[in-house]
């Protein structure tokens, strides 16, 4: 892994940041098909069961979240401190955690399933449909958490192409059966569900291919090492404040829709149609802070705070550079956008009026999310949880000042004031990072 050490270009960085950014593009896709496929049947039952039946494992899964960065910010710096064997058994260690995972929601899906419908209920014939799926999909559960383990693993060891590859076989092979399952053999929900789990199973042993030079020696097998009691203890420590920073984030995007609501169904249906402008800044910017992850990761396991601050400047660079570029984007071709997402006028002229918080909010947020990777990647996790504590204060203080004021355009304010908070609170403590890991330190 002599790679590790080389320089830290600006072709590398893209070369990390680019594939994610493909990759994450993909993923909208999947989602598109599944209810159009479905869709074809002309009963809308089917549909809003594989909405609801989705949303409910998505939920379920997104928990595990902290799988994938924990795994890339550990496994790059054993990586970078030359540590092969403890880099291929973090990749067993997050295996085994999301099989056990995985075997869990399998033994508890009567549980999970009854209160996953009670919180979100459904008619009758809806709630069954979703059942059918739901009772097919679980079995993918190890399968789908483990993959979370396996890209963390590929983005530490700036494999993003394999990431993309993994995103490509698996959303093609399940939009390929999709077809055949529902609109050829006529298997409706079920056919969606099952389309899914093979293409979640193979999906995991085609990245498990991968990840090949983990089980290249002994060091997937060294238990003793897998199961050192202070080596889990740091992985559940780096994991646990992981979680608690992404859980707090999404109730503060949580809080801003339901806050939203109450504005107005207008004004409701027009944040909807701008979030996805959201949501597209944070599939672009993803890349580049994966990419701190791997390279900072690298930079802190040799010990190097010229290697790290070379790694957080290249990579921040490229995300500033794509922050600019969607900034330019949505102001220029942001009302187009909305009128393709939106036919109500209402909707399109109250969305238009808003488009100036989406057009900035990739120069506000870019700073947020660099932190984001430049802390994952240093393992820094507590910090990061206290900082996105603090930062979450601030965004309540907002809400409070800004929405009785200001409105819609106060609750656009509160989040960008977010994302300020959240990256202010970060760089407070970065010298503090770059001074720990200085050979003098």
């Amino acid at each position: 892994m002599s790679e590790a050490s080389g320089p830290i270009t600006h072709s590398r960085v893209l070369k990390i940041a680019l594939p994610i950014v493909l990759s994450n593009a993909t993923v909208p896709i999947l989602g598109a098909v599944d209810t159009g496929v479905v869709g074809q049947l002309g009963e809308a039952a089917p549909i809003g069961a594989v909405g609801i039946g989705a949303v409910i494992l998505s939920t379920i899964y997104w928990v595990f979240g902290f799988l994938r960065m924990g795994t890339t910010g550990l496994a790059a710096q054993a990586r970078g401190a030359g540590d092969e064997a403890e880099t291929g058994a973090l990749l067993m260690r997050g295996l085994i955690l999301a099989g056990g995972a995985g075997l869990f929601f399998i033994l508890a899906q009567v549980a999970v399933f009854w209160g996953a419908f009670a919180l979100a209920p459904a008619s009758a014939e809806v709630e069954g449909l979703a059942r059918q799926y739901l009772q097919i999909r679980i079995w993918g559960a190890p399968a789908t958490i483990g993959l979370y383990a396996v890209t963390g693993w590929l983005i530490a060891i700036e494999r993003t192409r394999g990431v993309f590859l993994l995103q490509i076989w698996m959303n093609g092979l399940n939009i390929a059966l999709d077809l055949w399952f529902v609109l050829g053999l006529g298997w409706g929900v079920e056919g969606v569900a099952i389309a899914t789990l093979i293409a979640e199973w193979t999906g995991l042993a085609f990245g498990l291919w991968l990840c090949r030079s983990a089980f290249a020696g002994d060091q997937w097998y060294d238990w003793a090492r897998i199961f050192d009691r202070a080596r889990l203890k740091r992985m559940m420590q780096v994991n646990g404040d992981i979680m608690v920073r992404s859980v707090l984030l999404t109730l503060s995007f949580t809080t801003f829709l339901f806050l939203g609501a109450d504005l107005g169904d207008v004004t409701l249906a027009s944040n909807q149609v701008l979030i996805q402008f959201i949501e597209i800044t944070a599939f672009a910017l993803d890349g580049f802070a994966f990419s701190a992850e791997a390279l900072v990761g690298g930079a802190v396991g040799a010990r190097d705070p010229v290697r790290l601050r070379r790694a957080a400047l290249v990579s921040s660079h490229w995300g500033v550079c794509f922050a600019v570029a969607l900034a330019l984007a949505f102001w220029c071709g942001g009302p187009a956008l909305i009128d393709l997402m939106a036919t109500a006028p209402e909707v399109r002229e109250t969305a238009r009026s808003y488009l100036i918080w989406v057009a900035l909010a990739p120069l506000i947020s870019v700073a947020s999310y660099m932190f984001d990777g430049i802390y994952i990647g240093a393992t820094w996790t507590r910090d990061m949880r206290i900082a996105m504590i603090q930062a979450v204060g601030i965004y309540v203080i907002a809400l409070v000042v800004c929405v009785p004021v200001l409105g819609n355009h106060g609750l656009w304010l509160a989040l960008m004031v977010l994302n300020l908070a959240r990256a202010a609170t970060l760089a407070a403590r970065y010298p503090r990072l770059e001074a720990s890991i200085s050979p003098a330190g």
